[in-house]
């Protein structure tokens, strides 16, 4: 968690992924929405090409749609987290480290899941205008 969402956070976020937590694995995949800071281009920025290519040889990046993110189980659940838990003000970043962790025990403690309930049907009357005929 940062302050900000900086290139340069998230830059560090991924090596500190590929050196410290995964450092031994051949290549990490990443979930990731479609913000400025979550493209190629900033890490070249910020590692120069030649460090940013060979950092980015390990990742494969996945981008969530830019639309329909009520399609997204990420999306659906960081939905259920905020109503759940982050419904108030929280006085700092160490209350809000506390409270979505706390959450998050419990979530998994009760094997909480998504239940996914919408149909392809659904799906056809839902986006049918978008639909050439």
């Amino acid at each position: 968690m940062t302050d900000h969402r900086a290139k340069t956070d998230f830059v560090a976020f991924v090596q500190y992924l590929l050196e410290q937590v995964y450092a031994k694995a051949r290549r990490i995949h990443l979930v990731l929405d479609n913000l400025n800071t979550h493209f190629r281009k900033c890490f070249e920025e910020v590692l120069g090409i030649r460090a940013a290519n060979k950092l980015l040889r390990r990742v494969v990046f996945h981008y969530t749609p830019k639309h329909a993110s009520w399609l997204n189980m990420a999306e659906i659940e960081i939905g259920i987290l905020d109503r759940q838990c982050l419904d108030r003000r929280l006085p700092d970043r160490d209350a809000l480290a506390s409270e979505v962790n706390a959450w998050q025990r419990r979530r998994n403690n009760e094997r909480r899941c998504i239940e996914w309930t919408f149909s392809r049907q659904d799906a056809d009357l839902k986006m049918a205008r978008h639909y050439v005929a």
